[in-house]
């Protein structure tokens, strides 16, 4: 059976604005199904472990969709939210896949987290493929190659945009812009219209540019692994 490892922030302060942050719903109900649809093993693991801090704007009206309606009907997918695995007691070696959600939180907690840099360092030693969107694809800031270089250097990448930051009006708060750091690191970056599903596969990164990405970053992961 497939194994797929899905990391959460532990983070939940947005900044200084003394606003909430954390994991955004979308991004991990719709790629949760994808994977449990298919019949995948999964595992959750966060920082902190235990119950990962949702943004609460991810929780609005407007941000549901078919995955996270299914998801607050479900009540064993909440159990295995609220018991997340902390990211220092699970392996690279026990999974052939790592996914990781967005929302605002990884920027300041998941992007500079040694345990972190080390497993997406180790997945992809190990020839096993990092699936990141929206904002997560700011956790591959720091990893690095055997070599030294950037895992994103010379690579194909997307990831929340410049102009969808300033949109949701967070340009100042963010630790960092993920387009900026993307292209700073030697990423190959590229995106489409702000909020449309855009999905880059290139070699063992696969990336997405929004939310709207998330299930067919999934779907991308699984036809990788296939």
């Amino acid at each position: 059976m497939t194994k797929i490892l899905m990391v959460l922030t532990s983070h939940d302060q947005l900044g200084n604005t003394g606003h909430k942050t954390g994991f955004w719903l979308e991004e991990f109900a719709a790629p949760y199904y994808v994977f449990k649809d298919a019949g995948v093993d999964i595992t959750v693991a966060s920082p902190l472990g235990g119950q990962p801090p949702l943004d609460p704007k991810s929780d609005d009206p407007s941000a549901q969709t078919p995955a996270t309606e299914r998801f607050k009907a479900d009540a064993a997918a909440q159990a295995v939210l609220a018991s997340t695995h902390t990211l220092a007691s699970v392996s690279a070696a026990d999974f052939d896949a790592v996914f990781y959600p967005g929302g605002h939180g990884p920027l300041w907690d998941l992007a500079e987290d040694a345990k972190s840099i080390a497993l997406i360092e180790a997945m992809l030693a190990a020839g096993k493929p990092v699936a990141t969107v929206c904002h997560a694809p700011g956790v591959l800031r720091h990893p690095k190659n055997a070599d030294g270089t950037s895992v994103v250097a010379g690579k194909a990448v997307t990831g929340f945009t410049n102009t969808e930051e300033a949109a949701v009006g967070l340009t100042d708060v963010v630790p960092f812009l993920v387009e900026d750091m993307l292209q700073a690191n030697g990423g190959s970056y590229s995106k489409v219209a702000d909020w449309q599903p855009y999905v880059v596969a290139d070699g063992l990164l696969i990336t997405g540019q929004n939310p709207a990405s998330s299930e067919p970053v999934a779907q991308a992961l699984l036809k990788h692994l296939a």
